[in-house]
């Protein structure tokens, strides 16, 4: 079957023990598939891999048309917010644990890949959550000091310290509810399964356009998990903390203080995901999270 694709970036997860001779055989099965071959620079970097050209997440952008991700959801989330704003999509291998969106696993690789690079697929396009940190200026404005996007949560949370830290949320200037609690997550459906889901968040498909906010350990058992719309914007303010943190998936920024605001909106741009034909979204859930155990 003819190839729907021209030029493919791999992306390893590069400190994984063993990963070389896998990537070596997913970039043979990529050649043999007629497709132009590179590594992402720092895969390159880190595994010694000479037989390809490496290439910059600005180059995968300009020069690639699909990237093949072999790791873990992590490997997956760190990839996949920087080739965002290139539209390119991405495939799933998975060498991790879970694998929520990196979906096919090693041994069936040889027959899925092909069939995906084919044009048997099913694509998903999920969104992503933009970020950013306000802090007021002794000039009685506000400075921006860190924008992020994210695909599963942002977190407002305490650092390591034992206090709690007190936050208010409003959406779109509305008031919502004040927090006393270990933190506070807003977590967009694909991340509905991760962070959220242990903190006693609801799951919620990836087809809907809404967020839900989660309170970490709340000091007040009446504050629930929330979902709002997606449309509008989260702000959370630091009221009170000896020590608060955010994290944009797994990027932290550190030290934040009493009167910044957190401001959480829809990004412009989407994740663009290629499954294997037929895949669907509960089977994933029925599988990762085990609900067919015990039942006959």
């Amino acid at each position: 079957m003819p190839c729907r694709f021209r030029h493919a970036a791999l992306v390893g997860k590069y400190h994984a023990r063993g990963i070389r001779p896998v990537l070596e055989d997913v970039a043979h099965l990529l050649a043999r598939a007629g497709l132009d071959v590179s590594l992402e620079l720092e895969t390159a970097q880190n595994t010694g891999m000479t037989d390809y050209p490496a290439l910059s997440v600005q180059d995968i952008g300009k020069q690639c048309d699909v990237a093949v991700v072999l790791g873990g959801d992590g490997t997956m989330l760190a990839i996949a917010r920087e080739l965002a704003p290139f539209d390119i999509p991405l495939i799933g291998i998975n060498q991790g644990r879970l694998g929520f969106i990196t979906d096919i696993q090693h041994k069936e690789m040889t027959t899925a890949l092909p069939q995906i690079l084919s044009g048997q697929y099913e694509e998903e396009k999920r969104a992503m959550l933009a970020g950013a940190v306000l802090r007021p200026n002794r000039d009685g404005g506000v400075d921006t000091i860190y924008e992020g996007f994210a695909i599963n949560e942002v977190v407002v949370s305490r650092g390591a310290t034992a206090s709690m830290v007190e936050l208010r949320a409003e959406v779109d200037g509305q008031f919502v509810a004040n927090y006393r609690a270990d933190g506070l997550i807003v977590a967009s459906p694909t991340g509905s399964t991760a962070y959220s889901l242990s903190a006693g968040g609801p799951i919620i498909h990836p087809g809907l356009g809404g967020w839900v906010v989660v309170p970490i350990a709340s000091h007040t058992l009446s504050n629930r998990p929330i979902v709002v719309p997606d449309s509008g914007t989260i702000t959370i303010e630091i009221v009170a903390a000896k020590d608060a943190s955010m994290n944009f998936d797994m990027q932290s920024l550190a030290s934040l203080l009493p009167g910044d605001r957190v401001t959480v909106r829809r990004s412009a741009h989407r994740v663009r995901f290629l499954h294997p034909k037929g895949w669907n979204y509960y089977a994933t859930l029925r599988r990762k999270l085990r609900w067919n155990e015990g039942v006959s």
